[in-house]
Formats: structure tokens, C-alpha cells, sequence
């Protein structure tokens, strides 16, 4: 299996580019965007908080992260990951945010369906999705995508506000993928 993740992915309207420098201070502007949001992740992206994010994510050598770019405006609109990509062929992709210009327009299943190719591609087998359960609308569109409700993870994860999270587990085989 080859596990050669990180590279530019295009596929109209999403532009995927690893995560590097010159994309902070647009990632900052674009997770401003929506301040209500970060109530819901793990971590929060807003003000001084999300430099101390950036920084952690940076530690996360398991994580290989991309700025999310609307191809046809050049405008950095969100991000997203591959989590842990391991050997036996299963790899997660999360931590996506995408800013409010962008939802609802088919960007988020445009970026999700390039990130799942690409890693059925280089030999990944099982795609997984961990989604706090309060965020029913990742969880639609996690389903919308084919992904089996697998189970919940109950009281997992305690968030950035003090809220300790249940988190629901999707599965996506390669072979239920249908491109």
C-alpha cells in the first residue's frame, strides 16, 4: 500500500493543498467566519485559541492536513485531514471545517469525494468518520456519502468548553464506494 497522502488534490470546485504557512492567516479569517461553530468541535479556532490549535496540529504527525480552497475564487474557505493513516489500510479523514460561503453548495461532498478517492487509490480499504453527535449536520453528510453508522463512543472526548462529547463512528468500505 502506498500511503502517499499529502499532494495537491483538484477536483471542481475544491482544491486540497498540504497545509503549509501561507495558508495560516487565511485559515484564521475563513474560521472566523462562523463563530458559533467552535461550541461544537474539540478545539476552538477563534482568536488566541487559534494559534495555540495551529501549534497542536503542527505535533500531529499522524495527521496529514490541507487547506480546503475554492478553485475558482483562490479563496482558502476551510480545511480538512487524513487522521492516522496505519497500515492495515484504514485511515480517517476529519477535522473538516468549511465557512459558511461554502456550505450548501456541494463544496463539502466535492472535497470529502477526492479525499476518498485518493485514499482508496493509494490502498486504503476503510475510510472512518468521528463525529460529535450534537453535529447533525456532519452527520447527514457523512451518510449521504455511504458511510455506515457503525456505533457511538459514549462520553469519549471532553471538548475545548468542558463538554464531554459522544462521538458517532461511520465506516466506509472501498467497496461500498461508488465514484
Amino acid at each position: 500500500m502506498t500511503t502517499n497522502l499529502s499532494q495537491i488534490l483538484e477536483q471542481s470546485p475544491v482544491r486540497l493543498e498540504p497545509l503549509a504557512e501561507h495558508h495560516i492567516e487565511l485559515l484564521r479569517a475563513a474560521c472566523a467566519e462562523d463563530q458559533d461553530i467552535w461550541e461544537i468541535y474539540p478545539v476552538n479556532m477563534l482568536g488566541e485559541d487559534f494559534d495555540q490549535a495551529m501549534r497542536g496540529f503542527h505535533d500531529l504527525k499522524s495527521w496529514v492536513q490541507f487547506a480546503a480552497i475554492h478553485a475558482e475564487t483562490g479563496k482558502v474557505v476551510g480545511m480538512s485531514n487524513y487522521i492516522n493513516p496505519d497500515q492495515y489500510g484504514v485511515v480517517e479523514i476529519g477535522g473538516t471545517y468549511i465557512s459558511p460561503s461554502v456550505r450548501g453548495s456541494g463544496f463539502n461532498r466535492a472535497m470529502k469525494k477526492v479525499m476518498i478517492d485518493h485514499a482508496f487509490d493509494n490502498g486504503f480499504t476503510r475510510i472512518e468518520f468521528r463525529v460529535d453527535t450534537r453535529n447533525k449536520r456532519s452527520i447527514v453528510a457523512v451518510k449521504k456519502l455511504g458511510a455506515k453508522h457503525e456505533g457511538t463512543l459514549r462520553q469519549n472526548r471532553i471538548t475545548w468548553t468542558g463538554y464531554v462529547r459522544d462521538t458517532a463512528i461511520f465506516g466506509l468500505l472501498k467497496q461500498e464506494w461508488a465514484r
